[in-house]
């Protein structure tokens, strides 16, 4: 599964890039809510990171996950932290939530491999 997450963040960059070119509307107006609303405020990054992958992960959107897994990360949580807001949508969601924790696994493996690996 981890050539998946690989192969996600790879056709990421490249999806992105053609959202930017061929729908500018929609990629200036998301992108700009989203670092209007992603910004440190009340609450950190972190906790804004975390809270958005449980809401990815309770919607089981794999992309959301992907992105906002390396998003806490990038923000400065833990594997435990990641792991913990996943068991609180699990909670609030139940099963269906549940089955989706193995891509936060797997996302979290790719993502803190050491390098050269």
């Amino acid at each position: 599964m981890t050539s998946t997450v690989a192969d996600f963040f790879e056709a990421w960059q490249a999806d992105r890039q053609k959202m930017k070119e061929q729908t500018p509307e929609i990629a200036k107006a998301f992108g700009g809510f989203y670092q209007a609303m992603m910004k440190e405020g009340a609450l950190s990054v972190r906790e804004k990171e975390l809270i958005a992958l449980a809401i990815g992960l309770a919607l089981r959107c794999t992309p959301c996950i992907h992105l906002h897994v390396q998003g806490c990360l990038k923000a400065g949580a833990t594997r435990e932290q990641v792991l913990e807001a996943a068991g609180v949508a699990v909670m609030m969601q139940g099963g269906p939530t549940f089955t989706h924790v193995p891509e936060v696994l797997h996302t979290l493996d790719h993502l803190l491999k050491p390098a050269g690996s």
